[in-house]
């Protein structure tokens, strides 16, 4: 597993985020696909899940990875800054036209407030990429909460909700994917036995045990940086047993019950909300595409993706 892990960051053709559970194979699979298009995509998942590295997955393995990826940060620019910045980057130089952002990558785009998801939504190309558009941009965009839930409570702009969400990818938290733990220690313990030149250190079983069991809050982030801790101190047991001294609020069999029930409850509706404001748009349209796909925001390929994938395709 490390091997493949190690290989990830040597090719692009193969660079994919190593993992033996279900979830970020099928992830791994979309990417494969998605990557060759310049449909929008949206990274949701919670901090330290990945979506930095999945975004610059997908840059590599476009068309356009031998244009540099440039990412912004929607939390510690201001407003001005922001705006400034995202002007220059979608319009380019006049003097090196070859400045031009092909792929830009806007980090905690939940972060945004109103007004600044107003003007960017002016700014972003209407749609697919046009290559003979000097301005155009593929769009990656990633967020730490349920855009959903914020259009609902009125703090995200449905419009460029449905403008950056060609296909959204929802990265699972390391509790969920827990055979992934393991190869993961593994790789980051290699990572830094070569970078910090130490020896790399043997984990007991007893130790590993700790690992699987922990929670896992600050998901791969915080494996990774305990990886590092655990090279640089060269005990393994000192650093690991932190992890059990942390509180970990264990919750009873009813509500881990009720957690799961709730968030796929939620993931049901928010599917089932789409998949309503898509065929409204359809029926309108008398099942125009091309202009249910302009009144919805979107581009013409990324409706018909979301047709086949909410089922409505052969329902008109």
């Amino acid at each position: 597993m490390s091997t493949s892990l190690s290989h990830a960051h040597q090719s692009a053709k193969s660079a994919f985020v190593a993992g033996c559970s279900p979830s970020i194979r099928g992830l791994n699979a979309i990417v494969r696909e998605v990557a060759r298009t310049n449909i929008p995509v949206l990274l949701m998942g919670e901090s330290g899940t990945g979506k930095e590295v999945y975004g610059r997955l997908i840059h590599r393995l476009s068309k356009h990875c031998h244009t540099p990826l440039k990412k912004l940060s929607c939390r510690t620019l201001e407003a001005e800054e922001f705006l400034a910045q995202l002007r220059s980057d979608l319009r380019g130089s006049d003097e090196r036209p070859e400045d031009v952002v092909r792929t830009l990558f806007l980090d905690g785009i939940d972060e945004l407030d109103l007004a600044c998801q107003k003007v960017l939504l002016s700014l972003l190309p209407d749609g697919e990429s046009d290559e003979n558009v000097r301005n155009s941009a593929r769009l990656i965009a990633s967020t730490s909460r349920n855009l959903e839930k914020e259009m609902e409570a009125g703090r995200f702009r449905s419009e460029l909700y449905f403008r950056i969400n060609g296909v959204c990818l929802r990265l699972p938290p390391l509790r969920d994917r827990r055979e992934d733990i393991l190869p993961l220690m593994e790789h980051f313990l290699t990572k830094y036995k070569a970078e910090l030149v130490r020896n790399l250190p043997v984990l007991s079983n007893k130790e590993r045990e700790m690992l699987v069991g922990h929670a896992w809050p600050g998901n791969v982030r915080e494996l990774e940086n305990l990886a590092r801790k655990i090279v640089v101190l060269g005990d393994a047991g000192k650093a690991i047993q932190e992890l059990q001294e942390m509180p970990k609020p264990e919750p009873t069999h009813a509500e881990e019950s009720r957690s799961l029930s709730l968030k796929m409850a939620a993931r049901a509706a928010s599917r089932q909300t789409e998949r309503d404001l898509i065929s409204k748009a359809l029926e309108r349209t008398h099942w125009n595409r091309k202009r249910a796909a302009q009144q919805l925001q979107i581009s013409y390929k990324s409706l018909l993706y979301k047709i086949k994938q909410t089922g409505l395709e052969g329902k008109q």
